[in-house]
């Protein structure tokens, strides 16, 4: 037996087109790799279940203090119809920090989308049975697979909000990276007239794997989820942070072309400078964009002050408008973190690599990335 959501899938032209002109495949083939996926992506939210989470999650979440702003607009765009979360990825907890601040404000929960590499284990089961989330092969080039994926989402928005990362992984630079174009493309082949884009930036005073993403720099190879728990787990000793989810103002589907690379494109870019403004500027970021590799306490202050005027002018959402404050908020937590050092009134470098890291995370308001020239 099909389920609906499986049955309008297939019902979708651009899998129909596939199916008659599966290449090599015969139609029974192709129909047998499409339904395999199809039952991959399949995916069930429990929202009692969902809702109680947070008990189990306390240990973790107890050591972060979450913050959501601007939840107005969001309130007022589910009233009016389906809602598409955009978000940046800085880490793991994203996964939780961003439905429970939902959750926090009584909103209903979107279905998430999440790499495969969740997926194993009870991890898997969770995700599968309980949140909600549908696992996406990143970087896959099956043509089968890409038409499933864009049918099944633009399907599922048709009953589900939905919140997706748009750089796919966590940034491993700590930079906000170019966005990827897939699920923007399958949500505006939709074709509802009632769906919003809500631009979401995640902002966290210290990033619970900045060390482990610090020292890959850029992702060379998917590890095992499992592996990368354990180390989550052991920088979790002492951890403590503030989380700041920052909900901006809604884009409309309604207008763009799905059938136009250019649209999808544009539509993509337009989200990411969107969430690059709403990003929270903390003073571990400005701390670690001031340093060099031992700087005087107040030459310190003077260079995030510098800092803080440059991005009070580009209309930055700063944390605080004060050096004094700033400086020493972001010096504690990140000596504290082991990054830097204070001895008397120097302050010194002791990971160059995690504080590069914090200091790219403002790198996209200070140096704002340019769009690629359009050919008419």
């Amino acid at each position: 037996m099909q389920d609906e959501l499986t049955q309008a899938v297939l019902a979708r032209d651009d899998v129909a087109r596939y199916l008659r002109g599966g290449g090599r495949e015969s139609d029974a083939q192709a129909r047998e790799r499409i339904q395999a996926y199809l039952d991959e992506l399949r995916t069930t939210q429990r929202y009692t279940i969902y809702r109680a989470l947070r008990h189990p999650l306390y240990p973790i979440l107890r050591k972060m203090d979450r913050r959501a702003e601007n939840v107005g607009i969001v309130a007022e765009a589910t009233q009016r119809g389906r809602v598409i979360y955009v978000s940046n990825h800085k880490s793991h907890l994203d996964y939780l920090v961003e439905p429970l601040a939902l959750e926090d404000n009584r909103l209903r929960p979107p279905v998430i989308a999440a790499g495969i590499n969740l997926f194993g284990g009870p991890l898997g089961i969770l995700h599968r049975h309980v949140t909600g989330a549908i696992p996406i092969r990143r970087d896959a080039k099956d043509p089968a697979y890409l038409v499933t994926l864009k049918a099944y989402v633009a399907e599922l928005l048709k009953r589900h909000d939905l919140l997706f990362y748009l750089e796919g992984g966590r940034s491993y630079s700590g930079e906000i990276k170019a966005p990827k174009t897939g699920l923007i493309h399958a949500a505006m082949q939709a074709e509802r007239d009632d769906i919003v884009i809500i631009p979401a930036a995640v902002s966290y005073d210290i990033v619970l794997e900045d060390a482990m993403l610090a020292r890959q720099g850029a992702k060379r190879r998917q590890r095992p989820f499992s592996r990368e728990l354990a180390e989550m787990i052991g920088s979790a000793v002492g951890y403590q942070s503030r989380a700041f989810v920052t909900f901006g103002a809604p884009i409309p589907l309604r207008g763009w072309d799905p059938s136009s690379r250019r649209d999808v494109l544009d539509i993509a870019l337009t989200t990411r400078d969107a969430i690059g403004r709403l990003y929270k500027v903390v003073p571990t970021a400005l701390v670690a964009a001031a340093m060099r590799p031992s700087t005087p306490a107040t030459e310190l202050r003077a260079r995030v002050a510098a800092l803080i005027d440059r991005l009070r002018a580009c209309g930055a959402n700063l944390d605080t408008a004060s050096a004094e404050v700033a400086v020493e908020q972001g010096t504690n937590a990140l000596e504290q973190r082991g990054v830097l050092v204070r001895e008397r009134d120097l302050v010194r470098v002791r990971d160059r690599s995690v504080l590069r890291y914090y200091a790219r995370t403002i790198q996209h308001l200070l140096n704002p990335p340019k769009r690629p020239s359009r050919t008419p």
